[in-house]
């Protein structure tokens, strides 16, 4: 006959909740557990990765040579372009203060002319008409030379831009014709200085 002993069935059941809890540990074990475990420190002898760190400087650089020049050559042409502006603007001036220098030195001969003349003491008037006509000449050489030009119209068609008419004559040429020029005019490079004063036919009676 098998006897029932309470206190050894108590003890054998405490060993085995004790075997139970040491083969299955509970989640605050394993936290224990890994917080135990060495972490993995970086290895000290493995170098850090400055490849791209040396690329973006070498661009950087490289960026900054290239504003330097284009900034060098902006200056450079900037100074260039003052210069070209002053001497324009002095060449301008110069223009305006010689303008009429080869003129008046091509209409200082005829003064020569006139001078002489008027020192001439002699009654000869033929000598004084010939001394005359030179002077007409030099004077009419002198302004070709500065560019005007004689506006004699006789028998050409009358032209309101170079001619002013003061009258209106019968006359046998055809309507608006020039009959007679009472005082030439003068232009220089196509610019009217003087116009023509001119006698025109008159339009023919029916």
């Amino acid at each position: 006959m098998i006897r029932f002993d309470p206190l050894k069935n108590l003890s054998d059941m405490e060993n085995t909740e004790d075997n139970s809890t040491s083969e299955n540990p509970t989640p605050a074990d394993d936290t224990a557990a890994q917080t135990d475990r060495p972490v993995n420190a970086p290895d000290a002898n493995v170098a850090p990765d400055t490849g791209g760190v040396n690329e973006t400087e070498a661009l950087l650089a490289e960026a900054q040579a290239r504003v330097a020049s284009l900034q060098e050559a902006f200056l450079r042409a900037k100074a260039e372009t003052e210069n070209v502006r002053r001497r324009a603007w002095e060449d301008v001036q110069k223009a305006h203060k010689f303008a009429i220098e080869n003129f008046v030195q091509n209409l200082l001969p005829v003064l020569d002319s006139l001078e002489a003349a008027l020192a001439h003491s002699s009654n000869d008037f033929t000598k004084l008409h010939e001394g005359v006509e030179l002077t007409l000449r030099q004077l009419t050489s002198a302004l070709e030379k500065g560019g005007v030009v004689e506006v004699n119209p006789a028998g050409e068609k009358f032209d309101p831009h170079r001619h002013q008419a003061i009258s209106m004559v019968p006359a046998e040429q055809e309507v608006n014709t020039v009959v007679s020029v009472l005082q030439k005019g003068y232009v220089i490079a196509d610019r009217v200085l003087r116009p023509a004063l001119v006698s025109v036919a008159a339009p023919k009676d029916v």
